[in-house]
């Protein structure tokens, strides 16, 4: 129920009576009671500060509220299966046991106490006293008689009985404090000896409960008898309201009736007029369908007469707008009836010519003469079937043409080979019959010659085949330019739509002023739209014109005439006019289609070009004759198939796969033959190797030179310059001397023939990179083989392995190291950028040569070491000095390092020699320990000075160690 301030009986805050609020207690303040909400609401009173005090149906309708509770408090109370009230309603329901337990208090609220309070009291006290006294100066207005004011006031003194708890809008019997604040506990306990008293406390709350119950009820009841009025305002409205729909009614039969007689004397002239104008215009268009049903009638001798000239364009356009016409204006004549289907036939009597002509066209262009000549065969034949076949919507007509370039291909090839054949005397046709036998009898200059002609006769071909799907290509982006602009052209009508809307107004005036429409219009005062529709059915070219009559001029123009087809001519990219017609009905994503497709067919013809290049090439590979083709042989076939394949993916815009695949499966084969070759050479080149210096001829000179110019290549040989200049003892690589084996340089070589290779075929590039890298690893481990593992003992029959052995070929190895840098530096050159992860197949191989290297230096340390050991350990210390010992030691020492001075840098022979010294000193301080001589200045000290003395002297004396920094002092131990 909603509340209303006139029926109210609760005081609002403007009184001054203490019904808020205690006055034992000023700092408790409590919210003002809301009344039960009013199911008939009033006119508010004037009290704008209560509008919102009490609950409403309008605002808290979707909210839920104690007004939604369906069981009232008597009901809960007054239990009837209970004859006396005796009874607590608590034990009746928990049992006698029923006792107060203490409720823990929650651990997640604070606990709150009056100091929480202060700061809000401090702040509220003096607007509550500011408050009161407004109260007091103002007078509150009385909008109660005196009556009503006397029964509210009683019933303001009975409802303070009830206590302020049972009032709040939180009231919850689940809530601990209310519980126990509506039920006292200490009117109910267990102990013995009291059940009496606990009875009548019992009884009493009871009593006290109910009487508040009584008094609730009687307010509410009192409340609903001053809804009665509402009531009764509410039927005096509903009769009101029956007598204002009884005026209505009269009201409009009333007019109705004056409509009723407007109509006839002011409108039914008017539509009669309007009707004999509407039967005169239908019979003009009558005599106008006559006069075109003698025109269509003349259509099938006209096709017939079009066809024998081949002009299919004309034959469909006519059958088209004859057959437009049938469906539109001429739908229904009984005499036409068959007409229709005989179009149909005939329509399609025109496709299959038009196919079949589109077919002898295609033969004839692809099987012409194949010489430079590039132009179009007879393009306005070509234009006007390309038209006439989108215009039937055929369009799989390519497909025809890339039959026939098939056909034609093979008869290429085979016209080529034949040629060929018969100028070649030493092939018998008579006795090798097949072309294939026939061509495989062909050195490789012949068949290399026949080969380019068959690439000349391709490219010819396939420009050929451009220009003409060019012309195709571009009579559909005609069309569809054609349609862009139709549709440009609706949505400039489309916004000329006010203007007809001004024409309609006009119309609507002259009707009303009794003017015949046709009247009001003359020729020129057509609307542009209406004036070019009678255009274009005048200029028709199977139409008769109009009857001159000036009336029946405008309805000489059939509904049907604005969708006649329109023409505008186009200049193909050959110089050709043509009239594109308005109905061809194809949608821009079928254009598009059909021109990607023509597109496509051009990258087909390049495939099919390549793909009989392959066979052709596959039938002349069957006998492994392209596997034994020498590096210049196969590098110009590479050549020349490169060039092609670059010719045909500037004319056809388009990479094609299949030859360049089958060019990749020769250059492998090559590529696995060359490596063969290479490596079997390298290989009896190592196992008859002796690892003796050799001479460097001036040819390996001038190599060496060119690599360090910056030229990867085997340079040109200079047969006379050569023989003049004799060979030299040492490599001069960029100012540095290298002493090598005869293998090494003739390992160079071959090297840049794999670079020169990389060059000629670049697509062999990542397999002449894997191949040479595994060369570089077979030297490395077959010379690791045969020095550091002896392998050359028994291969060569070498007696042994000398220090000099292993300083020549530690600094061939060096020499093959210096090189490694350039030759990774030219294939990254010619590698794609996501093929460099390759190029660490180069760093792997320099760490093993330096690793190999490493290896060498150590054994010649470790053979120096061997023999310290065997000389150091019979060493004593006595006279004469120097000892037998060290002049050994000397005397091998000289033997080192004359075997490596001219092997090896002096860099390295020094770093050599101190890793040498550095063993010695290490068994020479042994072996003094081990005879208990120590650096005391004693005798035997003296001895020992002397013989270090001898060897450093020694030592230092040698070629490049004079400045040798030995460090004798480490051979005395160190007191601690």
């Amino acid at each position: 129920m909603a509340s209303s301030h006139s029926s109210s009986p609760v005081p609002q805050s403007n009184s001054s009576d203490a019904f808020f609020k205690k006055e034992m207690d000023a700092t408790k303040c409590f919210r003002p009671v809301q009344s039960l909400p009013d199911v008939c609401p009033k006119e508010p009173t004037g009290d704008s500060s209560n509008l919102c005090d009490s609950p409403s149906l309008v605002v808290d309708q979707h909210r839920w509220t104690i007004y939604h509770s369906k069981v009232n408090l008597p009901a809960a109370l007054n239990d009837p299966r209970l004859a006396k009230r005796e009874s607590d309603f608590f034990t009746k329901t928990w049992g006698v046991d029923f006792v107060d337990t203490e409720v823990t208090p929650p651990f997640y609220l604070p606990q709150i106490t009056k100091e929480h309070f202060a700061l809000y009291q401090q702040e509220i006290t003096p607007r509550e006293k500011v408050h009161e006294r407004c109260k007091n100066i103002c007078t509150p207005k009385d909008t109660f008689d005196r009556t009503l004011l006397h029964t509210h006031d009683k019933s303001r003194t009975d409802l303070e009985q009830v206590p302020k708890i049972f009032m709040k809008p939180d009231f919850a019997l689940e809530d601990s404090l209310t519980f126990n604040a509506v039920l006292p506990w200490s009117h109910f306990s267990t102990a013995g000896g009291k059940g009496n008293r606990d009875a009548a406390s019992s009884k009493l709350l009871q009593e006290k409960l109910s009487h508040y119950l009584d008094i609730v009820e009687v307010n509410i009841a009192h409340q609903i008898s001053l809804r009665s009025e509402a009531f009764f305002h509410a039927m005096t409205s509903q009769h009101e309201m029956q007598d204002y729909l009884r005026k209505t009614s009269q009201a409009v039969k009333l007019l109705r009736e004056k409509i009723s007689k407007i109509d006839k004397v002011m409108c039914e002239g008017s539509l009669r007029v309007l009707r004999l104008s509407l039967t005169r215009n239908n019979c003009i268009k009558a005599y106008n369908k006559l006069k075109l049903m003698a025109t269509v009638h003349q259509t099938q001798p006209t096709v017939q007469l079009l066809l024998s000239t081949s002009e299919f364009v004309g034959a469909l356009d006519l059958i088209a707008t004859t057959q437009e016409v049938l469906q539109q204006e001429l739908q229904g004549i009984h005499s036409f009836r068959h007409l229709g289907s005989q179009l149909c036939e005939l329509e399609k009597l025109i496709d299959k010519m038009m196919i079949a002509e589109f077919s002898t066209y295609a033969r004839n262009d692809l099987n012409r003469p194949l010489e430079d000549d590039c132009q179009i065969l007879e393009e306005e034949r070509l234009v006007s079937l390309v038209f006439g076949l989108l215009k039937q919507r055929k369009l799989n007509f390519y497909e025809i043409y890339g039959d026939e370039m098939i056909i034609t291909a093979k008869n290429i090839i085979k016209q080529c080979v034949v040629n060929t054949v018969s100028q070649i005397e030493e092939i018998d046709t008579e006795v090798v019959v097949k072309l294939a036998d026939q061509m495989r009898m062909m050195n490789f200059p012949q068949w290399f010659d026949l080969l380019k002609s068959i690439f000349s006769k391709f490219t010819i071909f396939l420009k050929r085949i451009k220009a003409t799907l060019n012309t195709i290509h571009s009579v559909v982006f005609l069309v569809l330019d054609k349609n862009q602009k139709t549709r440009d052209l609706e949505d400039t009508l489309q916004k000329n739509s006010a203007k007809d809307s001004t024409v309609d107004t006009e119309v609507a005036y002259l009707t009303h002023e009794g003017m015949f429409i046709s009247d009001a219009f003359s020729e020129g005062d057509l609307p542009p739209v209406a004036a070019d529709t009678t255009s274009q059915r005048n200029t028709s070219p199977n139409s008769e014109p109009c009857s001159s009559d000036s009336v029946s001029e405008p309805e000489c123009t059939t509904d049907s005439s604005s969708s006649k087809e329109q023409t505008s001519s186009s200049v193909t990219p050959g110089g050709v006019e043509m009239m594109i017609s308005d109905d061809m009905k194809l949608t821009d994503l079928e254009l598009v289609r059909l021109a990607n497709n023509i597109q496509e067919l051009l990258y087909n013809a390049s495939d099919i070009c390549h793909d009989r290049s392959v066979k052709f090439l596959m039938a002349r590979a069957k006998d492994g004759f392209l596997e034994k083709l020498n590096s210049n042989e196969f590098v110009a076939l590479s050549r020349l198939m490169e060039g092609f394949i670059l010719d045909t993916e500037q004319i056809c815009g388009r990479k094609s796969m299949s030859l360049r695949g089958a060019l990749q499966s020769q250059a492998n084969r090559f590529v696995n033959r060359f490596h063969e070759e290479r490596k079997t050479k390298l290989s009896l080149l190592l196992d008859n190797e002796r690892w003796k210096q050799a001479e460097v001829p001036a040819e390996f000179q001038d190599l060496v030179d060119s690599v360090s110019d910056g030229r990867i290549s085997l340079p040109e040989k200079k047969a006379a310059a050569t023989e003049e200049r004799k060979p030299t003892e040492f490599l001069i690589v960029e100012g540095q001397k290298y002493a090598t084996v005869g293998t090494v340089l003739l390992l160079i070589r071959i090297i840049l023939e794999y670079c020169q290779c990389v060059d000629n075929i670049p697509s062999i590039t990542t397999d002449m990179l894997t191949r040479l890298s595994d060369l570089l690893k077979y030297f490395n481990s077959r010379s690791c083989q045969l020095v550091l593992g002896a392998g050359a003992l028994q291969v060569v029959g070498l007696k042994t392995i000398t220090t000099k052995n292993l300083a020549l070929s530690s600094r061939c190895l060096q020499l093959i190291v210096h090189y490694i840098p350039i030759i990774r530096a030219h294939f990254e050159a010619r590698l794609q950028p996501k093929q460099f992860s390759m190029l660490r197949h180069f760093d792997h191989i320099m760490k093993d040569y330096h690793d190999h290297i490493a290896e060498i230096s150590a054994k010649l340390v470790a053979i120096m070491d061997s023999l310290f050991d065997k000389l150091l350990s019979k060493y004593e210390v006595k006279a004469p000095v120097p000892s037998a010992c060290f002049r050994n030691i000397c005397k091998q020492m000289a033997k080192m390092h004359e075997a490596i001075y001219d092997l090896l840098p002096e860099e390295q022979t020094q770093m050599l020699f101190l890793r040498i010294n550095a063993s010695y000193k290490l068994h020479l301080k042994r072996q003094l320990a081990h005879l208990n001589v120590v650096n005391d200045g004693g005798p035997l000290n003296g001895l020992v000075t002397s013989d270090v003395a001898f060897y450093t002297g020694n030592l230092q004396a040698l070629k490049g160690l004079k400045n040798l920094d030995l460090n004798m002092a480490e051979i005395w131990e160190q007191k601690r």
